[in-house]
C-alpha cells in the first residue's frame, strides 16, 4: 500500500476474505457432510486484521482514503439465506466431480449445470457469477456494516 501511496494512488478498496468453511471442497472432506466452523475460525482474525489495517493506514496516510469490504458476513449471509437471493442450491458446485461437486474441481470439457444461476457455488472453491454480482452492487452502495468506514460509490465521489 505505501508503495503505491508513494506513486499517487489515493483511494483503495480492500477486502477480506469470504467464509470458506461451508465451500463444497470443504464440505466434500466433512464427514457429517456439515460446514466446518474451524476452517471459518482461520478467516475471522484476518478479515479483523484487515479492517484494523484500514484504520491504521487511513490515520497515516494523509490524503488517502481506504475502505474495506467484509466479505465474510456478506458471503455468509448468502449461504444462511440462499432462497432470499434466489438460490436454490448452496452445497455444493455446479462444475465438478465427487460429492457435493467439491472433490475435484471443473475440469477442461467437462459440462456445467444448465440452471447455473440457481447456485451459490460454480466449483469446489468459487461462487458463481450471480454471487459476486451481488456482493459488488451491496459493496457499491453499502452500508457501514457491508463496506467500512464508507462505500464505493462514496468514496468514488470524494
Amino acid at each position: 500500500m505505501q508503495s503505491l501511496y508513494n506513486l499517487g494512488a489515493r483511494k483503495f478498496v480492500l477486502s477480506g476474505v469470504g467464509s470458506l468453511g461451508c465451500i463444497p471442497s470443504v464440505l466434500a472432506q466433512a464427514l457429517n457432510g456439515r460446514c466446518s466452523d474451524d476452517v471459518d475460525k482461520l478467516v475471522v482474525p484476518f478479515n479483523d486484521n484487515v479492517r484494523s489495517m484500514v484504520d491504521n493506514l487511513n490515520a497515516n496516510l494523509p490524503g488517502a482514503k481506504f475502505i474495506h469490504i467484509d466479505i465474510y458476513h456478506m458471503f455468509k449471509d448468502i449461504l444462511n439465506n440462499p432462497r432470499l437471493y434466489g438460490f436454490s442450491v448452496a452445497d455444493r458446485g455446479c462444475c465438478g466431480i465427487g460429492r457435493n461437486r467439491g472433490q475435484i474441481t471443473c475440469l477442461p470439457f467437462q459440462t456445467p449445470c444448465p440452471n447455473r444461476d440457481q447456485y451459490v457455488f460454480w466449483d469446489a472453491f468459487h461462487p458463481t457469477a450471480k454471487v459476486n454480482v451481488i456482493m459488488a452492487r451491496r459493496a457499491f452502495d453499502g452500508d457501514a456494516s457491508i463496506v467500512y468506514p464508507m462505500n464505493i460509490k462514496q468514496l468514488a465521489s470524494l
